[in-house]
C-alpha cells in the first residue's frame, strides 16, 4: 500500500444485513460505496451513501473476511473482539464480476496493511511485515521513483518511443495464440498500455499491477475503452506485496532501464514471475542481453577532461580552486554517458552477457560480474567501454527483438558508454582485457567498477573507473556525426554483423545474435 493512499474507493450495488429478511441497509435511490480508509489509524472499511459516508456501517479490516457467494455477490463478516461479543455480516451486491474482482484484491491489501502504531514493538524487536521492497530501496529513491512514474508526461515519452512501443505491440499481436483465453499479469503497469494489448490478443483476464499513482490513470484509460476494459483489473501496489485470485499463464511488463539492469525493476520482474506465474509460463519479454565493446572517442573525451579546467583557476576572486581539481575531475568520469553515438567508434567486435529472466534468481541481479575480452580491429586509443541491451519476446508463432543498438533505430534509451580517465593506446589485433562489475545500490541503481588493460611491448596499461549509473551525463539525443578527423578506420562492428555468438560462463553457445533483418523489421 503505497504511503499516501490513505482511502480506496468503491461503487457498489447493494449493501444488506445478513438477516433473514436481507433487507437493504441503505436507500435505492443514492448510489451506495464501499471505502477503505485509514482515518481512525486501522484498516477500516465502511459501507454508506454521500461524500461523508455519514450513516456508514463499518468493519474492522483486520478482524474481517471475505467470503465470494456469487460472481457479483459477497459476504463481509466480522469477527467478535473485545468490543462486541457478536461477529456482524453483510451481503454486497457488486454491479459485475470485474468490480467484484477488484474489490476482494484491495480488500487482501488493505487487510496486510500495516499500521504505525501496531509496529510498536517492545524490547526493540524487529517487525517482519515490512515489505521486501522496503528492504532493498531507500525510502527516498521510492518515492522519486513512483513520483516520477506518475506522471502522465513522462508516459508519453515512452509511448512516444515507437520503436518501443510497437515492438511490444506486434510482439503481442503476432502472438495471439499465446494470449488467447489466457491469464495475464502486467508488471509495473504504468498507463496501462500493455494490458490493453493483451486484452487486443484475447487474453482472458489481465491483472495491471502498479505501485505509482499512474495506477489511478491506468483505470481511466482503460474504462475508456469499453471493448477491452471488462477484461482488465488494475490492482494499485508493489508486485512484492498484492495479492491475486489467480495464477498467471503469462507475465508482460516493461523493466528495462538504463543497462538494462537501471531502476532494479527486473527484481520485481523476477518476483512477480516466482509468486504469479504458473510452471513454465511465459514471460514477454524472456531475455535480456548487455552488449559491452571498446570505443574511440577523441571528441567526447577531451568534453569530460575539459568540464574540470574550471577547478584548475588560481586566482579565482582571490581563492586558488586547484586543490579540488582531481575530484573535480574523477566525478566528472563517474557519469556514463547516455547518448546515442555513431556505430563506427567501436574498435572490436563485443561481447554479451545474458539474462535469462525465466531461471535467473533475484539475487543474481545483486551483483553482476562480467570478463572482457577484444581483439582491436584498428591502432586507435581508447577511451572506454560502450554498451546497449536487447531483449527477446520467444512467443510462440514469431520470435521478436527489441533491440537499442547503435546503427538502429533510436530508443529513449539510447546507448551507454563508460569512459576511461586515462585512455589506453592499441594496434590492430591486440587483445584487451578487463572486468565490467556492477553492483546494485539501495538508490535503486548500480555502481560500475570499469578495468580495461592492454599490453604495449613489454608494458601493461591498465585503466580503471568507478562509475554511479544512477547519476549519468544526458549528452544528446541523437547519434554524433563521425568525423574522419579522429583518425579512426570505419568499421561497422554492430552485433547483428559479428562472428562471435553469446557464450554462457561453461562457454556453451546460448543464441546467435538477432539478423540484419530482424534489427531492420524493428
Amino acid at each position: 500500500m503505497e504511503e499516501n493512499q490513505k482511502q480506496q474507493q468503491f461503487l457498489v450495488s447493494s449493501v444488506s444485513e445478513l438477516t433473514s429478511s436481507s433487507s437493504s441497509l441503505f436507500s435505492k435511490t443514492e448510489p451506495v460505496f464501499a471505502r477503505f480508509s485509514l482515518d481512525s489509524g486501522l484498516p477500516e472499511l465502511r459501507f454508506g451513501q454521500g461524500a461523508e459516508l455519514s450513516d456508514a456501517v463499518v468493519f474492522n479490516v483486520k478482524i474481517s473476511q471475505l467470503f465470494k457467494l456469487g460472481p457479483v455477490e459477497s459476504l463481509c463478516v466480522s469477527e467478535a473482539n473485545k468490543e462486541k461479543s457478536h461477529s456482524r455480516g453483510i451481503s454486497i451486491q457488486f454491479r459485475n464480476e470485474e468490480e467484484s474482482r477488484a474489490f476482494h484484491c484491495a480488500f487482501e491489501q488493505w487487510k496486510k496493511e500495516v499500521v504505525v502504531e501496531e509496529c510498536s514493538l517492545n524490547n526493540g524487536a524487529v517487525s517482519t511485515s515490512k515489505s521486501k521492497f522496503d528492504d532493498k530501496i531507500e525510502a527516498s529513491s521510492a518515492k522519486m521513483y513512483f513520483h516520477y512514474y506518475g506522471q502522465l508526461l513522462h508516459q508519453q515519452n515512452m509511448l512516444q518511443d515507437f520503436v518501443r512501443t510497437g515492438t511490444y505491440y506486434s510482439a503481442v499481436i503476432e502472438n495471439r495464440a499465446d494470449f488467447l483465453g489466457r491469464i495475464v499479469v502486467d508488471v509495473g503497469a504504468g498507463s496501462g498500455i500493455l494490458s490493453l494489448f493483451a486484452a487486443q490478443a484475447g487474453a482472458k483476464h489481465v491483472y495491471a499491477i502498479e505501485a505509482s499513482e499512474m495506477a489511478d490513470y491506468a483505470r481511466q484509460l482503460i474504462a475508456g475503452n469499453p471493448s477491452l476494459n471488462d477484461r482488465i483489473t488494475v490492482i494499485k501496489g508493489k508486485v512484492e506485496d498484492v495479492e491475486l485470485p489467480e495464477k498467471a499463464d503469462i507475465l508482460i511488463s516493461e523493466p528495462m532501464g538504463t543497462l538494462l539492469v537501471n531502476e532494479r525493476m527486473l527484481e520485481s520482474y523476477v518476483i512477480a514471475r516466482d509468486r504469479f506465474l504458473v510452471q513454465n509460463g511465459k514471460m514477454f519479454p524472456g531475455v535480456g542481453r548487455i552488449h559491452m565493446a571498446p570505443f574511440s572517442d577523441e571528441y567526447l573525451y577531451m568534453e569530460i577532461a575539459n568540464k574540470a579546467t574550471f577547478w584548475q583557476q588560481q586566482n579565482y576572486f582571490g581563492v586558488d580552486l586547484t586543490p579540488l581539481h582531481g575530484s573535480a575531475y574523477q566525478g566528472y568520469f563517474s557519469q556514463p554517458v547516455v547518448d546515442a553515438f555513431d556505430s563506427r567508434l567501436l574498435v572490436a567486435p563485443a561481447v554479451s552477457h545474458v539474462i535469462n529472466f525465466s531461471s535467473v534468481k533475484e539475487e543474481d541481479l545483486y551483483e553482476i560480474d562480467v570478463p572482457l575480452r577484444f581483439l582491436s580491429t584498428v591502432s586507435t586509443r581508447i577511451h572506454g567501454l560502450a554498451c546497449w541491451f536487447d531483449v527477446l519476446f520467444n512467443g510462440s508463432t514469431v520470435q521478436r527483438w527489441l533491440t537499442t543498438a547503435p546503427g538502429a533505430p533510436t530508443t529513449h534509451w539510447y546507448q551507454l558508454r563508460c569512459v576511461l580517465p586515462q585512455p589506453l593506446y592499441v594496434m590492430p589485433g591486440q587483445e584487451i582485457t578487463g572486468r565490467l562489475h556492477l553492483v546494485a545500490h539501495k538508490a535503486q541503481s548500480y555502481t560500475i567498477y570499469l578495468t580495461l588493460s592492454a599490453l604495449v611491448g613489454d608494458m601493461l596499461q591498465t585503466s580503471s573507473v568507478k562509475l554511479d549509473l544512477k547519476e549519468p551525463y544526458y549528452r544528446m539525443s541523437q547519434p554524433q556525426s563521425y568525423s574522419a578527423a579522429q583518425d579512426q578506420n570505419p568499421s561497422q562492428l554492430l552485433q547483428s554483423d559479428m562472428q562471435f555468438p553469446s557464450r554462457d560462463d561453461d562457454g556453451s553457445i546460448l543464441m546467435q545474435p538477432p539478423s540484419p533483418n530482424e534489427l531492420h523489421s524493428l
